[in-house]
Formats: C-alpha cells, sequence, structure tokens
C-alpha cells in the first residue's frame, strides 16, 4: 500500500488520520513540526501527504510549497477546520490534489485518499 505523510499541529487529528488510514493497510507517518515533514519528503518516498492548513510556524500551503519543490510528483490533500474560498484556491494553485474539511468524515477520507491516490 501507500506510504503517507500526516502532518497537524494537533497530534491526536494526526493520530486519528493514521488509525483510519492504517486500517486500509496505508503506512503513516505523523508529524506535528514542519520541518520534520519536509525533511521526510526530501528523503524518502512518500506517496501521500496529508496536510492541515493551520500550523505553528508555517501555513499548510507554505508546507505545500516546499514539499513540491522537494518532490514534484507528491500527492497532497489539504485539511482545514477553516475552509475558505481563498485557502482551497491556494492549495490547488500550488499543487494539491484534494481539500477536505475538519471534522475530517472516515468514509469521506478514504474514499479522497483512495481517488488521489489511484487517480
Amino acid at each position: 500500500m501507500a506510504h503517507i505523510l500526516v502532518l497537524d499541529d494537533v497530534v491526536d487529528a494526526g493520530i486519528l488520520v493514521k488509525r483510519i488510514l492504517e486500517r486500509k493497510g496505508h503506512n503513516v507517518s505523523v508529524f506535528s513540526e514542519e520541518e520534520e515533514a519536509i525533511d521526510l519528503v526530501a528523503k524518502k518516498k512518500v506517496d501521500l501527504a496529508i496536510l492541515d492548513i493551520k500550523l505553528k510556524k508555517m501555513t499548510g500551503v507554505e508546507v505545500l510549497e516546499e514539499m513540491k519543490k522537494a518532490a514534484p510528483d507528491l500527492k497532497v490533500i489539504m485539511l482545514t477546520g477553516y475552509p475558505t474560498l481563498e485557502t482551497a484556491r491556494e492549495s490547488l494553485k500550488h499543487g494539491a490534489n484534494e481539500y477536505c474539511v475538519k471534522p475530517i468524515d472516515k468514509d469521506e477520507l478514504e474514499s479522497k485518499v483512495e481517488d488521489v491516490l489511484t487517480g
């Protein structure tokens, strides 16, 4: 299955996503620090990154930009508890494949991950 990176400033939120996706057979790494997540993408093959928009030091869109520099083919799903048209547009403009609103629905997450990985 896929190697998926989850970056969320709320560790419990990242762990919830990890549990859902591991049940589907994916290998999931959870991060709450932006630099650590960007480093992993630069050093290892990651199939999909799931990034929260609101983080501690950077925005999810800034992290997306950095990750795409290191891995242009990386597939990305953005997560946000504060959806706006502007953040959705910014995310898609910088190469995000999909956009999800928190609280994340288990079935929606599973289907979006499947769509992005196979699409």
